[in-house]
Protein backbone atom coordinates (compact mmCIF):
# COMPACT_ATOMS: atom_id res chain seq x y z
CA UNK A 1 0.00 0.00 0.00
CA UNK A 2 1.23 3.77 -0.57
CA UNK A 3 0.37 7.20 -1.38
CA UNK A 4 -0.34 6.46 -4.74
CA UNK A 5 -3.05 4.02 -4.18
CA UNK A 6 -4.46 6.20 -1.71
CA UNK A 7 -4.71 8.93 -4.24
CA UNK A 8 -6.06 6.41 -7.03
CA UNK A 9 -8.75 5.09 -4.40
CA UNK A 10 -10.27 9.09 -4.49
CA UNK A 11 -9.73 10.09 -7.85
CA UNK A 12 -12.11 7.04 -8.33
CA UNK A 13 -14.48 7.89 -5.55
CA UNK A 14 -14.51 11.52 -6.68
CA UNK A 15 -15.88 9.91 -10.58
CA UNK A 16 -18.43 7.57 -8.25
CA UNK A 17 -19.48 9.33 -5.28
CA UNK A 18 -22.17 7.07 -4.15
CA UNK A 19 -22.96 4.82 -1.23
CA UNK A 20 -23.56 1.85 -4.06
CA UNK A 21 -19.63 2.30 -5.52
CA UNK A 22 -18.54 3.12 -2.19
CA UNK A 23 -20.12 -0.41 -0.90
CA UNK A 24 -19.01 -2.38 -3.97
CA UNK A 25 -15.44 -0.97 -3.06
CA UNK A 26 -15.37 -0.88 0.98
CA UNK A 27 -12.56 -3.67 1.00
CA UNK A 28 -10.31 -1.24 -0.77
CA UNK A 29 -11.32 1.76 1.09
CA UNK A 30 -10.38 -0.14 3.75
CA UNK A 31 -7.62 -1.06 2.71
CA UNK A 32 -6.08 2.07 2.16
CA UNK A 33 -7.86 3.57 5.68
CA UNK A 34 -5.94 1.12 7.57
CA UNK A 35 -2.39 1.51 5.89
CA UNK A 36 -2.87 5.39 6.39
CA UNK A 37 -3.90 4.62 10.15
CA UNK A 38 -0.67 3.04 10.59
CA UNK A 39 1.76 5.44 8.58
CA UNK A 40 -0.10 8.14 10.76
CA UNK A 41 0.97 5.89 14.22
CA UNK A 42 4.35 6.30 12.73
CA UNK A 43 4.36 9.96 12.45
CA UNK A 44 2.87 10.31 15.59
CA UNK A 45 5.61 8.22 17.07
CA UNK A 46 8.15 10.77 15.22
CA UNK A 47 6.66 13.90 16.45
CA UNK A 48 6.63 12.67 20.26
CA UNK A 49 9.68 12.57 19.96
CA UNK A 50 10.43 16.15 18.39
CA UNK A 51 8.17 17.88 20.96
CA UNK A 52 7.90 16.75 24.70
CA UNK A 53 4.60 18.30 25.34
CA UNK A 54 3.04 16.39 22.40
CA UNK A 55 0.06 14.71 22.47
CA UNK A 56 0.03 11.16 21.47
CA UNK A 57 -2.63 10.41 19.05
CA UNK A 58 -3.08 7.08 17.22
CA UNK A 59 -3.89 6.67 13.70
CA UNK A 60 -7.47 5.44 14.24
CA UNK A 61 -8.32 8.65 16.71
CA UNK A 62 -6.60 11.17 14.48
CA UNK A 63 -8.48 9.93 11.08
CA UNK A 64 -11.55 11.52 9.95
CA UNK A 65 -14.83 9.79 8.56
CA UNK A 66 -14.83 9.78 5.29
CA UNK A 67 -18.51 10.44 5.07
CA UNK A 68 -19.92 13.91 4.79
CA UNK A 69 -22.48 15.10 7.14
CA UNK A 70 -25.50 15.53 4.68
CA UNK A 71 -27.97 16.65 8.12
CA UNK A 72 -25.97 19.65 8.59
CA UNK A 73 -24.61 20.05 4.82
CA UNK A 74 -27.20 18.34 2.66
CA UNK A 75 -25.28 19.83 -0.55
CA UNK A 76 -22.57 18.35 0.01
CA UNK A 77 -21.52 14.61 -2.00
CA UNK A 78 -21.99 12.06 0.20
CA UNK A 79 -18.01 11.69 0.83
CA UNK A 80 -15.19 13.49 0.90
CA UNK A 81 -12.58 13.44 -1.39
CA UNK A 82 -9.56 13.73 0.91
CA UNK A 83 -8.48 12.28 3.98
CA UNK A 84 -8.39 14.17 6.86
CA UNK A 85 -6.29 13.52 10.08
CA UNK A 86 -5.53 16.04 13.01
CA UNK A 87 -2.72 14.86 15.55
CA UNK A 88 -1.95 16.44 18.91
CA UNK A 89 -5.12 15.80 20.51
CA UNK A 90 -5.67 16.72 23.85
CA UNK A 91 -7.97 14.96 26.00
CA UNK A 92 -9.66 17.93 26.90
CA UNK A 93 -9.81 18.95 23.58
CA UNK A 94 -8.97 22.59 24.19
CA UNK A 95 -6.03 23.11 21.61
CA UNK A 96 -6.17 23.70 18.04
CA UNK A 97 -4.62 20.12 16.19
CA UNK A 98 -2.06 19.54 13.56
CA UNK A 99 -4.09 18.69 10.59
CA UNK A 100 -2.78 16.97 7.55
CA UNK A 101 -5.34 16.66 4.21
CA UNK A 102 -4.60 14.84 1.54
CA UNK A 103 -7.21 15.25 -1.52
CA UNK A 104 -7.13 15.33 -4.96
CA UNK A 105 -8.27 18.42 -5.20
CA UNK A 106 -5.60 20.00 -3.24
CA UNK A 107 -3.34 19.09 0.01
CA UNK A 108 -2.01 20.64 2.94
CA UNK A 109 -0.83 20.68 6.47
CA UNK A 110 -2.44 23.13 8.91
CA UNK A 111 -2.49 24.35 11.99
CA UNK A 112 -3.91 26.79 14.76
CA UNK A 113 -8.38 28.13 14.82
CA UNK A 114 -10.06 28.25 11.86
CA UNK A 115 -13.38 29.88 12.75
CA UNK A 116 -13.22 29.16 16.55
CA UNK A 117 -16.27 29.38 19.00
CA UNK A 118 -16.64 32.96 21.00
CA UNK A 119 -15.17 31.86 23.98
CA UNK A 120 -11.72 30.40 22.18
CA UNK A 121 -11.63 33.37 20.21
CA UNK A 122 -12.40 35.48 23.30
CA UNK A 123 -9.12 34.19 24.91
CA UNK A 124 -7.37 34.53 21.47
CA UNK A 125 -7.83 38.23 21.57
CA UNK A 126 -7.27 38.76 25.47
CA UNK A 127 -4.02 36.79 24.91
CA UNK A 128 -3.06 39.62 21.76
CA UNK A 129 -4.22 42.49 23.99
CA UNK A 130 -2.28 40.90 26.93
CA UNK A 131 1.39 40.55 24.69
CA UNK A 132 0.27 40.41 20.78
CA UNK A 133 3.96 41.38 20.56
CA UNK A 134 5.27 37.46 21.04
CA UNK A 135 2.30 36.47 18.14
CA UNK A 136 3.75 39.49 15.88
CA UNK A 137 7.29 37.65 16.43
CA UNK A 138 6.26 34.75 15.50
CA UNK A 139 4.28 35.67 12.54
CA UNK A 140 6.92 37.78 10.84
CA UNK A 141 9.73 35.05 11.42
CA UNK A 142 11.23 34.58 7.95
CA UNK A 143 11.42 31.39 8.14
CA UNK A 144 8.37 30.96 9.44
CA UNK A 145 6.79 33.02 6.55
CA UNK A 146 8.77 31.18 3.87
CA UNK A 147 6.59 27.94 5.35
CA UNK A 148 3.36 29.38 6.01
CA UNK A 149 3.21 33.15 4.20
CA UNK A 150 0.31 34.94 6.00
CA UNK A 151 -2.30 33.32 8.21
CA UNK A 152 -5.13 32.11 6.66
CA UNK A 153 -7.58 34.95 5.30
CA UNK A 154 -11.36 33.37 6.20
CA UNK A 155 -12.71 36.57 4.43
CA UNK A 156 -14.37 37.52 7.62
CA UNK A 157 -12.85 39.80 9.53
CA UNK A 158 -14.34 42.85 11.36
CA UNK A 159 -14.76 45.79 9.61
CA UNK A 160 -14.39 47.73 13.23
CA UNK A 161 -12.37 46.70 16.08
CA UNK A 162 -14.18 43.72 18.30
CA UNK A 163 -16.47 45.16 21.54
CA UNK A 164 -14.17 46.22 24.18
CA UNK A 165 -11.24 46.86 22.35
CA UNK A 166 -10.35 50.58 21.21
CA UNK A 167 -9.85 51.08 17.15
CA UNK A 168 -6.00 52.65 17.37
CA UNK A 169 -5.06 49.13 19.39
CA UNK A 170 -1.49 48.37 18.05
CA UNK A 171 -2.70 45.00 17.61
CA UNK A 172 -5.91 45.90 15.51
CA UNK A 173 -4.87 44.13 12.56
CA UNK A 174 -4.74 40.73 14.81
CA UNK A 175 -7.78 41.52 16.84
CA UNK A 176 -10.30 41.43 14.35
CA UNK A 177 -9.65 38.64 12.52
CA UNK A 178 -11.53 35.41 13.23
CA UNK A 179 -9.60 32.47 12.50
CA UNK A 180 -6.08 32.11 13.31
CA UNK A 181 -4.91 29.28 11.51
CA UNK A 182 -1.64 28.81 9.09
CA UNK A 183 -1.29 25.86 6.16
CA UNK A 184 1.34 24.64 4.36
CA UNK A 185 0.53 23.26 0.56
CA UNK A 186 2.03 20.56 -0.60
CA UNK A 187 1.85 18.69 -4.15
CA UNK A 188 1.40 14.95 -4.97
CA UNK A 189 4.82 14.52 -6.37
CA UNK A 190 6.48 15.76 -2.79
CA UNK A 191 3.65 13.32 -1.13
CA UNK A 192 4.83 10.43 -2.98
CA UNK A 193 8.45 10.79 -2.12
CA UNK A 194 10.22 8.73 0.50
CA UNK A 195 10.77 11.94 3.13
CA UNK A 196 7.38 12.97 3.56
CA UNK A 197 7.01 11.87 6.90
CA UNK A 198 10.32 13.95 7.63
CA UNK A 199 8.99 16.98 6.28
CA UNK A 200 5.83 16.63 7.88
CA UNK A 201 7.99 16.50 11.33
CA UNK A 202 9.98 19.96 9.76
CA UNK A 203 6.54 21.49 9.51
CA UNK A 204 5.11 20.83 12.73
CA UNK A 205 8.23 21.91 14.12
CA UNK A 206 7.83 25.12 12.23
CA UNK A 207 4.50 25.59 13.26
CA UNK A 208 5.02 25.04 17.06
CA UNK A 209 5.52 28.27 18.88
CA UNK A 210 2.89 29.57 16.81
CA UNK A 211 0.44 26.71 18.43
CA UNK A 212 1.74 27.16 21.64
CA UNK A 213 0.82 30.69 21.81
CA UNK A 214 -2.53 29.82 20.81
CA UNK A 215 -3.04 27.27 23.04
CA UNK A 216 -1.89 28.89 25.83
CA UNK A 217 -4.30 31.58 25.12
CA UNK A 218 -6.93 28.95 25.72
CA UNK A 219 -6.00 26.87 28.31
CA UNK A 220 -4.78 29.05 30.69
Amino acid sequence: MSFNKMFSFLRDLQKNNNKEWMDANRNEYEAVRDWYKSWLNELDADLGKVDPNYHSTEGKRAINRINNNLLYHPNKSTYKDHFGAGLDLSDNGKQGDFYIHLGVNGSFIAGGFYKPKKEVLDSIRDAIDYNGKELKKILSNESFINTFGNLIDDGDSLKTSPKGYPKDHKYIDLLNRKTFAVQHNVTQKEIMQDDFKDVCVEIYKEMLPFRKYLNKAVTV
